[in-house]
């Protein structure tokens, strides 16, 4: 019997048992800090590991349920945008379903996300502004409708706009999270378009709906300040939802100045309690380099958004030390080799000659 997401299949979109998917997506751990709470005065931290789902994020809860749904309606190919996560768990999931993908990538998506897309076979196309200029995408998006209508094929873009069924298989979290910490109080969650943010939302409202729980933690909307198309309206600093005509955030995948899922958040944040933070992208950075070296979490930046996040909340008083705190961590450190010459290139690593040469440099290093 399938796992994973399909644990949860009377909570998600229903696919006959013929067409499902999985790779060992989803029943990612839930780990509890060892060192970064403790500093900050948080007696009951996790994190969410999403960075250890098959093709390296969260998106693959998003690819098994798209990909199942795109077999179950007969269609032979799989039309997508990424800047990177999406594009390969689209891939693999398609090549594990012997689907053709064809993928159009965000104008400037990190090498090692593209390759990774390219290794499991999918078509790639990457064109000039799409993803940072908003009329551009908007432009892209149109034309890939129209085209997978004409021929067929499955549109797959992780958003509710665009993949309303496939982006159920991202409330799994949700109900993850709720089965495991039944008393979870605060979720941190990094926002580009908020299709991942809707899916929490989303996700805590069906299970507590369907399982008659009280369980209502605040679900923290954590962008960077360089695409604050959400973040703000969260916390109530802007009542409607503004296009950016540029994103300026460098975190990769975050880079969304469309207002994808907006106006269906707005619908859904009063069933939720919701809130919104906006961090810098230096400050991204530094989550990053603190998860590894502290906690032993290897991640992309955008996985370490969500802990910017509650640093900045935990800074304003926002955060009871003694309930439990989730920060999401939605992807893998492998998927963006540029962003990890920040924290350490070739020239970091020290090169000896001699035996007596590297018991001296051991010496340094244990004693210093």
């Amino acid at each position: 019997m399938l796992k994973g997401i399909w644990t949860y299949r009377e909570l998600i979109h229903p696919i006959a048992p013929e067409f499902q998917v999985a790779l060992g997506e989803g029943n990612t751990p839930l780990v509890k800090a060892r060192n970064i709470g403790n500093k900050i005065g948080l007696e009951n931290l996790y994190f969410k590991l999403e960075n250890l789902n098959p093709s390296g994020s969260y998106k693959d809860r998003f690819a098994a349920l798209a990909v199942a749904n795109c077999l179950q309606q007969g269609k032979k190919a799989i039309l997508a945008t990424s800047s990177g996560n999406t594009g390969a768990a689209l891939a693999a999931y398609a090549a594990a379903a012997g689907l053709k993908c064809i993928i159009c990538l965000v104008d400037g998506a990190p090498f090692g996300k593209v390759q990774q897309m390219g290794v499991y076979g999918a078509e790639l196309l990457m064109i000039k502004d799409f993803g940072i200029s908003d009329s551009c995408t908007i432009e892209v998006m149109e034309t890939l409708r129209e085209l997978a209508t004409e021929h067929d094929s499955s549109l797959e873009i992780s958003a509710y706009k665009f993949s309303p069924i496939g982006m159920q298989g991202v409330q799994t979290i949700a109900f993850e999270i709720a089965e495991e910490l039944e008393d979870v109080d605060q979720v941190f969650v990094p926002a580009g378009g908020g299709g991942l943010y809707l899916s929490i939302l989303r996700g805590f409202a069906k299970w507590k709906a369907h399982k008659q729980s009280g369980l209502n933690p605040t679900i923290h909307c954590v962008q960077p300040e360089g695409n604050d198309t959400i973040a703000s309206l969260m916390n109530r600093s802007r009542k409607e939802p503004v296009a950016l005509p540029t994103s300026t955030t460098k975190i990769s995948g975050l880079q969304v100045s469309s207002l994808l899922d907006a106006e269906a958040i707005m619908e859904q944040t009063p069933f939720n309690d919701t809130d919104g933070i906006l961090v810098s992208d230096e400050e991204v950075f530094y989550y990053q380099k603190l998860l590894a070296q502290e906690e032993g979490i290897y991640c992309e930046p955008a996985g370490a958004v969500a802990l910017a996040g509650l640093m900045a909340a935990a800074s304003l008083g926002k955060v009871d030390p003694k309930k439990p705190v989730v920060c999401l961590v939605t992807g893998h450190g492998f998927k963006d080799q540029q962003a990890l010459n920040k924290i350490y290139t070739q020239q970091d690593c020290r090169y000896v000659d001699t035996v007596k040469q590297t018991k001296e440099e051991l010496v340094k290093k244990i004693y210093k």
